[in-house]
């Protein structure tokens, strides 16, 4: 017996906040509510280059393009949920942490605060042995 589709909800949220991880082969954007509850997200590898079915891949998902695609993507599916302004926290060194933010912003959302929560480590792990040749 087959089992019932699950249907998304539909939540209809004012306010949000977007979680922006930057690596350096990747960028994923998280769109959640105050509480954490996730409302969309996209990665560069898993949107679209342009007009047909193929993505980013390799190489390109490291770029600042494809981070500004997956944060068109993403504020397009916020702004489905109602979602009029939000709060942006960027983790990561990657390419594509000023094209995302600016994304967020040029599809019409509201940014309250941007905020880097990039974890440093004040003087954690001692580091390996020095490499002797």
């Amino acid at each position: 017996m087959a089992k019932p589709a699950k249907r998304k909800v539909k939540k209809n949220v004012a306010r949000a906040i977007a979680h922006i991880k930057a690596t350096f082969n990747n960028t994923i954007i998280t769109i959640t509510d105050v509480n954490g509850d996730t409302i969309c997200w996209a990665s560069s590898g898993s949107v679209s280059l342009g007009g047909g079915e193929k993505k980013f891949s390799g190489a390109r998902k490291s770029t600042p393009f494809a981070a500004q695609r997956a944060a068109q993507y993403c504020a397009g599916e916020a702004k489905k949920h109602g979602v009029l302004e939000m709060d942006i926290k960027v983790k990561g060194p990657g390419a594509g942490r000023e094209s995302a933010m600016t994304a967020l912003q040029a599809a019409g959302i509201r940014i309250q605060s941007i905020e880097d929560v990039t974890p440093i480590p004040h003087n954690g792990c001692r580091p390996r042995k020095k490499r002797r040749v």
